[in-house]
């Protein structure tokens, strides 16, 4: 299974219930006195992202703990458990294509 963090962090801006910004100008099509407001969910969406950056991506206790396992001759695969995991990933990925006609 792969999980993507397919958040993108928009910068460093204040947090905040809302946010609004003035626009300068500055080349952009924007008129002066234009804002922009951020939601509290955005504010809400920046932290998870700070939170999910501050997690590992590998539990490195398990793997070392599979990897004594391995070595002592502890570990044990269960092959049907791995054959369903694999043809439910390519399920998921046949029903995420798009349909061609």
């Amino acid at each position: 299974m792969k999980i993507d963090n397919s958040i993108k962090s928009v910068g460093n801006l204040p947090s905040g219930e809302a946010r609004t910004r003035s626009v300068q100008g500055g080349g952009s099509n924007a008129a002066a006195g234009d804002k922009v407001e951020l939601s509290s969910f955005s504010s809400s969406m920046q932290q998870a992202d700070a939170a999910m950056a501050q997690t590992p991506v590998v539990d490195q206790n398990r793997v070392d703990e599979i990897k004594q396992a391995m070595s002592e001759g502890r570990f044990k695969v269960d092959a049907e458990k791995v054959a369903d995991g694999l043809i439910e990933s390519v399920r998921q990925m046949l029903a995420a294509q798009p349909q061609k006609a």
